[in-house]
């Protein structure tokens, strides 16, 4: 009895001793309610146990994060989306036009003589979307919509999301892949006469890995056309569903996570690819519609076509925006990103190694020029062989002149931009430097 009297005692004056000695009354309950009311009113900021105080460096990340660094993601990823434009107006132009020249010079020489790298990488690539445009012309369209329709909304979203992972594995292998096949190609040009055979084998090789994974790429593609032709299409919102569930999923995935300056900058390259993608899309949907829609049907079109680029931009900045904002990554450098895009533009060798905009189009121009085929044929006229074949040969010298005047402006623009923008950023830089 007397040891816990003791102890009693001296926990009592432990308390005593820090009350007295730091001025604290740390279980005070004496104030009135008034008195508590009054305090708390007269304390500074109403908010100030769950927030802190903030200063400059808090004021520039917030506007950073809405004004400073959307505009600078959205003129990045619109360059990347012309960039590959211009690269997919090349495969329908440039290419066959150098293929067309080759075969000439044979056939005008009468002489064999071995073709150079390039000229094998042209045929390689051609190879490629010729075996992928006959193989989806036996696909039936019509069936695999069917299938993907009866599907329920919640299905349609893990369709779709499935298809756009598969997507950008395929990107990224393809791109290995043909890699691979020019370096096959340009050893094949160079290689000595004893080593012709190894050549040979190697390039063939790696010519039949390039066609089955661009078949494989190009069928995905096609299955996302049509699941997002099916949304379109369907009179139960499930446009609208598909996009909320995708694109926040998308934010969620990607927001929260820890990402290195590469790693952004290789992110908003795959993002001007999927916004290519998406116009391949539209593109396609546009053909189903002239082909089969009945009614008025052309508003109805734009407004949906409307309603997902404006989701897919709104998306992007907002995941960009908050990914910069969690990672301390500064709205300079999305412009140091569109600069080194202006310079693989110009073909300048960076200083350092950088990442590049890495895009073959060889699967979505196969995929276009499937869905576009059955639209000539449905307005090509009714008449005997040799004018049938006359109209089709005035519709490719139409389109050919078309596609090629569109490629010469939007490669010069490209160039000319990146020029402008290269020279502007230099002259910033000297600036910063001299003083």
């Amino acid at each position: 009895m007397c040891a816990f009297s003791i102890s009693i005692h001296n926990i009592s004056s432990i308390f005593y001793f820090f009350y007295f000695f730091f001025g604290l009354d740390m279980f005070s309950v004496d104030k009135s309610p008034l008195k508590y009311f009054m305090e708390e009113m007269s304390n500074g900021n109403s908010l100030r146990s769950t927030t802190t105080l903030g200063n400059e460096k808090e004021r520039e990340r917030v506007y950073d994060t809405i004004f400073r660094l959307p505009w600078r993601c959205e003129l990045l990823i619109d360059v990347g989306f012309f960039v590959c434009l211009d690269s997919f107006l090349s495969l329908l132009t440039i290419m066959p036009t150098r293929i067309l020249m080759t075969l000439w010079r044979l056939v005008h020489t009468r002489q064999f003589k071995r073709p150079s790298g390039a000229e094998l990488s042209d045929f390689g690539c051609f190879t490629i979307m010729a075996c992928g445009v006959i193989l989806l012309e036996q696909t039936d369209i019509s069936l695999i919509y069917h299938m993907i329709r009866g599907q329920g909304t919640i299905k349609l979203y893990v369709v779709y999301n499935v298809l756009e992972i598969f997507d950008k594995l395929c990107q990224s292998f393809n791109g290995d892949v043909l890699q691979t096949l020019f370096n096959s190609a340009d050893g094949l040009a160079s290689c000595p006469t004893e080593n012709m055979r190894f050549w040979i084998w190697r390039f063939t090789c790696d010519q039949a890995l390039a066609v089955t994974a661009s078949i494989i790429h190009s069928f995905i593609l096609l299955a996302q056309a049509i699941t997002l032709s099916t949304c379109i299409v369907a009179h139960n919102n499930a446009l609208f569903a598909l996009l909320v569930s995708n694109n926040f999923a998308e934010i969620k995935s990607n927001v929260f996570k820890r990402y290195s300056k590469e790693n952004i900058h290789s992110l908003v390259y795959f993002d001007s690819v999927e916004r290519f993608h998406i116009s391949a899309f539209i593109i396609f949907i546009l053909a189903q519609n002239i082909l089969e829609a009945e009614g008025p049907w052309f508003e109805s079109f734009l407004f949906n076509a409307g309603v997902v680029f404006v989701c897919e931009m709104i998306i992007d900045i907002v995941k960009h925006s908050f990914i910069a904002k969690f990672n301390d990554i500064k709205p300079i450098a999305y412009s140091e990103f569109l600069e080194d895009l202006c310079k693989q533009t110009l073909n300048i060798q960076p200083e350092t190694a950088k990442k590049n905009l890495t895009f073959i189009p060889l699967a979505p121009a196969c995929v276009v020029i499937r869905v576009l085929t059955p639209v000539y044929a449905a307005h090509l006229p009714c008449s005997p062989l040799p004018w049938k074949l006359f109209w089709i040969l005035v519709l490719f010298a139409m389109n050919y002149v078309m596609l090629t005047s569109l490629k010469v402006l939007i490669g010069m623009g490209l160039q000319k931009h990146a020029s402008w923008y290269v020279n502007r950023c230099r002259k910033r830089k000297h600036h910063l430097h001299y003083d």
